[in-house]
């Protein structure tokens, strides 16, 4: 029944091709950034049906892919000192749980939960390269402080994130903030070790900057996350085609409002998120783009409004284009602005052309 989530694996084994092709020819391994898929299916093809580094955004998906035999991991987001039993407890499993820092205090905190557990937590400073987020600035005095304070702990190394980057429109934008990222990254590696302090990894990463990337000089591992299905927003800054695009939602048509040009699905935002993220683009995609279930999406036509469990679809706004005719029990697919908060809505994929195939994902924190 729908609305539900399929995926083209054809499409997502291209993609990861694509940027491990890219990054071997750097000489860089890729820590994959299993944040959007959450499935330890689509993990293993990154790893040829194995297990391999991987980037986490939640202690759940720690805790799920290690019960998986992934036992080498980074949790990219700041720590919450809260959470320190549960990394902890899967440092106890024999998990390498990383977690990510940019304050004296939490660094406070990881050091005292290490000394009380007598095992030394590794942490990453995450480092601010383009005001997105989260982080220290390079020359802040702030970093070797952090890494003072993780006396019992063990300072990893660094991390950043070119958030900024998805608001990039040129190859040269793209490029230049990729160079962006590397730099401030290395330069607060640099500077801790010049105070003495190790610092074995150097790790940046996004989906726009691991593809636009030119040099990878003094950088040990790249991140990437959303390439693995890809989605309209990417799209829309280049890094990808519509046809790349490997996720989607089936929904079916279940009326129409021709006085108002729409035809309505059972797909609303519980399905496909609320997520307009093409909307500060140059080309506003609504809430995505429509099209059958097997071919190219039909000439301007969008998903243009939701409600909860209804969705609008009528055409681009301009368009001299015709609604296509789809009568009530059709389905079609509606691609997503975002992949991370589409896939968010639901529990499983289905795999096209493999009927009764599913991955299941992980969900919760």
């Amino acid at each position: 029944m729908t609305p539900y989530l399929l995926v083209d694996e054809a499409k997502v084994r291209r993609n990861i091709d694509r940027l491990r092709a890219h990054l071997d020819a750097h000489g860089t391994p890729l820590r994959p950034h299993v944040k959007t898929a959450k499935s330890v299916d689509v993990a293993r093809l990154l790893f040829d049906g194995g297990t391999g580094p991987i980037t986490v955004s939640t202690l759940r998906e720690a805790e799920a892919f290690a019960d998986e035999g992934f036992t080498d991991i980074v949790y990219a987001v700041g720590i919450a000192p809260s959470k320190l039993d549960r990394v902890v407890a899967l440092r106890r499993r024999g998990v390498d749980l990383v977690v990510l820092l940019d304050s004296v205090v939490q660094a406070r905190a990881v050091a005292e939960a290490s000394t009380a557990s007598g095992i030394a937590i590794p942490a990453l400073i995450e480092v601010d390269c383009d005001g997105h987020r989260g982080g220290v600035l390079p020359g802040s005095p702030e970093v070797t402080a952090i890494a003072a304070a993780l006396a019992g702990a063990e300072l990893r190394g660094v991390l950043a994130h070119a958030g900024e980057s998805y608001f990039c429109y040129t190859r040269d934008a793209l490029v230049k903030a990729a160079e962006a990222e590397r730099a401030a990254a290395v330069r607060v590696a640099e500077d801790l070790r010049a105070a003495g302090f190790a610092c074995p990894v150097v790790s940046i990463g996004s989906t726009p900057t691991a593809h636009a990337v030119a040099d990878l000089t003094g950088v040990t591992e790249v991140r990437a996350g959303n390439f693995v299905f890809f989605d309209l927003v990417m799209a829309g800054i280049g890094v990808c085609s519509v046809d790349d695009i490997a996720l989607s939602v089936v929904v079916t048509v279940i009326g129409h409002r021709p006085e108002k040009g729409w035809i309505m699905t059972d797909g609303g935002w519980m399905a496909t998120s609320r997520d307009r993220g093409t909307s500060r683009q140059p080309t506003d995609q609504g809430y995505g783009l429509v099209a059958p279930l097997d071919g190219p999406p039909f000439p301007d036509l969008l998903m243009t409004d939701a409600s909860q469990e209804h969705g609008i679809l009528s055409m681009r706004p301009g368009s001299d284009r015709p609604l296509p005719d789809l009568p009530i029990g059709t389905q079609v697919r509606v691609l997503p602005n975002h992949a991370c908060a589409t896939a968010a809505q639901h529990d499983s994929y289905r795999l096209a052309g493999h009927a009764g195939t599913t991955w299941t994902r992980v969900n919760g924190w």
